[in-house]
């Protein structure tokens, strides 16, 4: 039984002997340097790269699934390039535009 799933695996149109497999299989480094990102301090985080990763994830998502086979690997990678898009994007705008602290102006000794 384990053979034969692994054969239908390896023969399906979107398997490890073709190129379907093998994009989305690499495209998982981004989504993890993504998270790897999360340690790094939100001032440190671009605005148009990460706008870039999440509206990459959101399209390629859709595309996936509208496809003929259905890419499951592709539509994974791409659900998670969204969602640490999405997180990444927090976290600047949180800092940005949401956080109490606000630059005091320096004080002019009279």
């Amino acid at each position: 039984m384990a053979a034969t799933k692994l054969q239908a695996f390896w023969n399906h149109p979107a398997g490890p002997k073709t190129i379907h497999f093998w994009a989305p299989t690499f495209k998982w480094g981004i989504s993890i340097a993504n998270i790897a990102d999360f340690a790094k301090p939100p001032e440190k985080i671009s605005y148009p790269q990460q706008i870039a990763v999440t509206c990459t994830g959101l399209i390629w998502s859709r595309y996936s699934l509208v496809i003929t086979p259905k890419n499951w690997n592709l539509f994974s990678v791409n659900v998670a390039m969204a969602g640490t898009g999405l997180y990444q994007l927090s976290r600047k705008i949180r800092q940005d535009y949401l956080s109490g602290e606000k630059e005091a102006a320096p004080q002019l000794e009279a």
